[in-house]
């Protein structure tokens, strides 16, 4: 067995046991779960039994998580630093681990349109955080504020736009590939951008 190996191994046994820990289940609990002995349970999670993959396969399925997830070492980008989009005020930092998904932070200060025929509506799904000031979401015939520290999702199909009540206002949204695909074009906060 090499040193990296021995890594996933520890690993390994280290997710099992942080995974049944988290779930609230005893030795004795995923055991029943995974047909298993709890001794056998007990040996695989402190290094005293050889790992098999059939067991692992069964200790995933009963730990609510796939053998991938199980196994996954990880990679060295963990730190990635952002693309600056100038013409819009933006800092965007694609999720390498949720292809398609893009985190984007932006300052605004400007109201929401006042004309309902302004509001977009495109597939997807946003998320998005208040870090400073007030934002104004209109979504459908709605309208919410959203104060600093606190959160809005809602699914782009509804008519829907963003700005600030009246100053200004920074947020860290989060949109799936469909919700990014339905901005490009125009802006992050839903609204169209002037073409006069």
């Amino acid at each position: 067995m090499t040193q990296e190996d021995g890594e996933l191994d520890g690993l390994v046994r280290k997710r099992i046991r942080a995974l049944r820990v988290a779930q609230g289940l005893s030795l004795e609990e995923l055991a029943i779960r995974a047909r298993i002995s709890q001794s056998t349970l007990s040996r695989i999670e402190n290094g005293r039994r050889r790992l098999a993959l059939d067991q692992l396969v069964t200790l995933a399925r009963a730990l609510d998580t796939s053998l991938d997830q199980l196994v996954e070492t990880g990679s060295d980008d963990v730190v990635s630093n952002p693309v600056v989009d100038r013409a819009r005020g933006q800092l965007r930092w694609p999720l390498g681990a949720y292809p398609g998904m893009t985190v984007v932070r932006q300052r605004m200060t400007e109201p929401p349109p006042d004309s309902p025929a302004r509001l977009r509506a495109h597939a997807g799904h946003e998320w998005l955080v208040v870090l400073s000031g007030t934002a104004i979401l209109l979504l459908g015939n709605r309208r919410f504020r959203i104060e600093a520290n606190q959160a809005a999702e809602f699914p782009t199909m509804l008519p829907h736009a963003i700005g600030t009540a009246g100053g200004p206002c920074e947020t860290l949204g989060i949109f799936d590939h469909d919700a990014r695909r339905g901005h490009q074009g125009g802006d992050d906060t839903g609204q169209r951008p002037d073409r006069t």
